[in-house]
């Protein structure tokens, strides 16, 4: 059986990964580079709150039960001017206000996950943030981490293919957090981790040209790209409370 139980720090990728960290009640960190983590983590840091719906379910309807704004696609929303799935497109305009963002794979996986003891949202963005948090977070529940790299979803899937598409922005994502924490490390993790610091000084060239970094580029969404390869740009820790992601760290001051 695959099992990485006997380390405190555990890798898991996609919905799988995040149904298997709800079920052990492990602290879980999301991981979705391109864009949904970085979103997140770009609008609370402009004190928008961010509630994350999966798309299979009718997120304009839940948007409307909680007088919130349902995020539109990149190319509609630009066109008239809203906040997207564009880590750039918030601002402080935003603040204060609610929006619902449904993505096929941070947002899916939040949702999976929304149950464990805390919910956290990573990216390059906040990577030194969120496993600061974290680590604090560890020692009072006494509980371990899981960091979850969410990949892709292949286009085009045919019968008996998966459609889980790895990326390595997220792997790399996943790299700079759990550089930082604390605990036991699984191999799985020692294997990201080494990734990562075998990279960190192209981080951003790396993003810019790989397959996800292409596809969002080619769709004229380069500034997306540029944004999220940054390192340590934020200083908050999007975590999920009452299915809303707010800032933990303005949480703590009060």
């Amino acid at each position: 059986m695959f099992d990485q139980s006997y380390f405190e720090c555990r890798v898991e990728w996609g919905k799988r990964g995040a149904r298997e960290a709800a079920e052990r009640g492990d602290i879980t960190i999301v991981v979705d580079i391109l864009s949904f983590s970085s979103t997140v983590v770009s609008a609370i840091s402009q004190d928008a709150l961010i509630y994350p719906y999966p798309p299979n379910l009718d997120g304009k309807a839940y948007a409307e039960k909680i007088g919130a704004e349902y995020i539109l696609g990149r190319n509609e929303a630009a066109v008239i001017g809203k906040a997207t799935l564009s880590p750039v497109s918030f601002n402080q305009s935003h603040a204060n206000n609610k929006y619902v963002l449904c993505s096929l794979n941070g947002a899916f996986c939040s949702w999976i996950a929304s149950k464990v003891p805390a919910l956290l949202i990573g990216s390059f963005l906040n990577a030194s943030s969120v496993a600061a948090y974290a680590n604090r977070l560890r020692k009072e529940l006494n509980a371990n981490i899981t960091v979850i790299p969410c990949g892709e979803v292949w286009n085009e899937i045919q019968e008996n293919e998966d459609a889980l598409r790895p990326s390595i922005e997220d792997y790399l994502g996943a790299g700079a957090i759990l550089n930082e924490l604390e605990g036991t490390k699984s191999p799985e993790v020692e294997v990201c981790l080494g990734a990562f610091l075998y990279s960190k000084h192209k981080i951003k060239e790396l993003i810019w040209e790989c397959g996800s970094g292409r596809e969002l580029r080619m769709k004229g969404f380069k500034e997306d790209v540029k944004h999220c390869s940054q390192i340590n740009r934020f200083n908050v820790v999007p975590v999920l409370q009452n299915n809303c992601f707010v800032d933990a760290l303005k949480i703590e001051k009060g």
